[in-house]
């Protein structure tokens, strides 16, 4: 739903944004309070008892709550939501992507600049490091330029690194096509997945790129409404969004500890397929991933980083299953094959040495 000068002041809005806002409770929790809540007013004036009444749990008494600066802070938000000419999808709406719905966690509402249409088509999502090597600068354009190519939208985190070169390799396919008269409409676009608020790009220099995604057909998404607060356990919440969103999510390079590997980790619990690009084990990304695995050790021995940062790391993956690729031409093999059928020898034998 796009909000307008019609609509941006409906109650029926206003509540679901006002839900969206009390992170305490869980999705089905906020879809229970719009089923049974009779008003908006009501719902506002209700105390953190009368909460944890409607829902049958505890909760945390000590949790700042004011319902009537939450309506006024949630009407501010539609405004802008306004003024921004995004568009509103609840997770009730018929408009909501399918598979981000299956997901545990799915966010209640999503924030959306550009084609939101994009979000229940056909996608692939591609991760990794900010460390990228200029060997996986290359897969991951190549490879994301030629899903865009294949009619395959590039779902990626607009960070720097892999993230920001998957975008850009599905732009470049729009922009290349578009030059040569051929028909951009089967051509894939790409939808970046922020862990800001919806009004702002972080980091700020992708703010260009961020522009570019706009203007070839492409989508912003965040679940976090303008002018909310960045927080770094958002970044952990755009990572289940961006697995939530494909069938399949590709790892470039990503050493141990990476963001990205929470992202495959997720994918896992979500039952969708996992695959590392070639790139992962190539030499300089091995370099870049002892440098990365040595200072994850100095860092635990000081009780400064958890046990689970030093041991997730792609090794781990493989040795559970996930495939190696070599292009996108070789993922979309890999997707009809044998779930465990495929495996790189190189890797395999290094594994065994282990």
């Amino acid at each position: 739903m796009r909000l307008t000068d019609q609509n941006f002041q409906d109650e029926n809005v206003i509540l679901k944004l006002f839900l969206a806002r009390m992170t305490f409770l869980t999705v089905q929790e906020k879809k229970k309070f719009a089923n049974n809540i009779d008003s908006l007013s009501k719902l506002a004036l209700c105390s953190i008892e009368d909460i944890c009444n409607e829902t049958g749990r505890k909760i945390n008494k000590r949790i700042p709550w004011d319902g009537k600066e939450n309506l006024r802070l949630t009407k501010a938000a539609a405004y802008k939501c306004k003024l921004l000419e995004c568009e509103l999808i609840f997770i009730d709406d018929p408009e909501y992507p399918e598979l981000l719905r299956q997901i545990s966690d799915p966010p209640f509402l999503l924030f959306c600049r550009g084609n939101y249409k994009l979000l229940k088509e056909h996608s692939v999502s591609v991760v990794g490091t900010r460390r990228i090597t200029p060997a996986g600068r290359t897969a991951t354009k190549q490879f994301a330029y030629d899903a865009a190519m294949d009619g395959c939208n590039v779902v990626s985190g607009l960070a720097v690194g892999v993230d920001g070169n998957a975008h850009q390799g599905a732009v470049d396919a729009f922009f290349d096509t578009d030059e040569k008269g051929g028909n951009t409409d089967e051509i894939g676009r790409t939808i970046a997945v922020m862990p800001s608020a919806i009004d702002q790009i972080l980091p700020s220099g992708q703010t260009r790129l961020a522009s570019q995604i706009l203007q070839t057909g492409g989508c912003l998404v965040s679940e976090y409404e303008p002018g909310e607060e960045m927080a770094n356990w958002h970044y952990v919440g755009r990572n289940r969004i961006i697995a939530g969103l494909s069938p399949a999510t590709v790892v470039i390079e990503a050493p141990a500890g990476s963001g990205a590997l929470i992202t495959a980790d997720f994918a896992l619990d979500y039952n969708r397929d996992v695959f590392f690009h070639e790139a992962a084990f190539g030499k300089m990304a091995e370099e870049v991933a002892s440098l990365v695995q040595d200072d994850l050790e100095k860092r635990f021995a000081s009780g400064q980083v958890s046990k689970y940062k030093i041991e997730n790391r792609p090794e781990k993956f493989l040795k559970d299953g996930a495939g190696v690729i070599k292009n996108y031409k070789d993922y979309c093999k890999a997707l009809t094959e044998m779930p465990g059928q495929r495996s790189s020898n190189i890797v395999q034998q290094k594994l065994f040495e282990e």
